[in-house]
């Protein structure tokens, strides 16, 4: 895909979070449409994954680490062609595959379970290293908050994965200086995240704008050229981006939008498309 089919892929991709949200009266809209560009480029670009084989050996992995922001996966996933759009609807429904954290072992396409913030990047790590003792050649990419970085585990799985050279690893930091209380300096920041990173031994890359689709292209291949150590992309995000009323708001990390908000989002985002 060129940078325009992209991002009106991830513009889908975003109806499908504000659709699935809305549908279940709760969730997590803002860092969901924050990630989607991320998320869009790596299901439709980056990745060797197959939607007809979502459990083949050999495809490449993803874990969302920062599991709540479940809505982006499962939009992303049906764009893909993993499941129908409409299935979207029944996201925090009883009975529904669309739980509000993803589960691997309901949906095709989610490599982990997850939603523990922290617990993510370690399963991503223990991947790449099987993918290594088995001589597969797949990649492992794991997508955290910059909020998620104040747990200490990610920077215990951090640590092995420098220290193990895993190069078939990609850790993207989805840096939008909010979590759901506040902006990250007034709560615990782990700034700076990249200085961090790469005192764990990791190649970095800061990419200034995460939803620019020939800055995400340029970082991923330098990743993916990356030999000896594992890389962590930090790119700059905003958080709620594409509906004006959610973009940097941290109210919106955790609420659903009413009718009214809905109706406003999703004819904000037909403009774009």
């Amino acid at each position: 895909m060129n940078d325009q089919e992209l991002a009106r892929t991830a513009n889908e991709v975003r109806k499908g979070v504000v659709t699935a949200v809305h549908a279940a009266k709760s969730g997590h809209p803002g860092g969901s449409l924050g990630a989607a560009d991320i998320l869009t480029y790596l299901y439709f670009e980056e990745m060797d994954v197959d939607p007809n084989d979502p459990r083949n050996p050999r495809r490449d992995r993803f874990v969302l680490s920062k599991g709540h922001c479940a809505p982006a996966l499962y939009a992303v996933l049906a764009e893909r062609g993993y499941f129908p759009k409409g299935e979207l609807e029944t996201l925090r429904h009883v009975g529904s595959r669309l739980q509000g954290h993803p589960n691997m072992n309901d949906l095709p396409g989610v490599d982990m379970s997850t939603g523990s913030l922290g617990q993510g990047i370690s399963a991503a790590v223990g991947m790449a290293f099987g993918a290594r003792q088995w001589g597969m050649g797949y990649r492992t990419y794991a997508l955290l908050g910059d909020g998620e970085c104040e747990e200490g585990e990610v920077w215990e799985a951090a640590m092995l994965a420098g220290n193990l050279g895993l190069d078939n690893l990609c850790v993207v930091v989805d840096h939008n200086g909010l979590q759901i209380d506040g902006p990250i300096e007034e709560v615990n920041s782990a700034m700076p995240i990249a200085d961090k990173f790469r005192a764990f031994k990791f190649h970095v890359v800061e990419v200034a704008d995460g939803h620019d689709f020939g800055q995400l292209r340029a970082a991923f291949a330098e990743a993916r050229a990356t030999k000896g150590k594992p890389t962590c992309i930090v790119a700059e995000t905003v958080k709620g981006k594409g509906v004006s009323f959610m973009e940097n708001q941290v109210g919106w990390h955790g609420k659903a939008p009413n009718d009214e908000q809905y109706e406003q989002a999703m004819a904000e985002l037909a403009k774009e498309a």
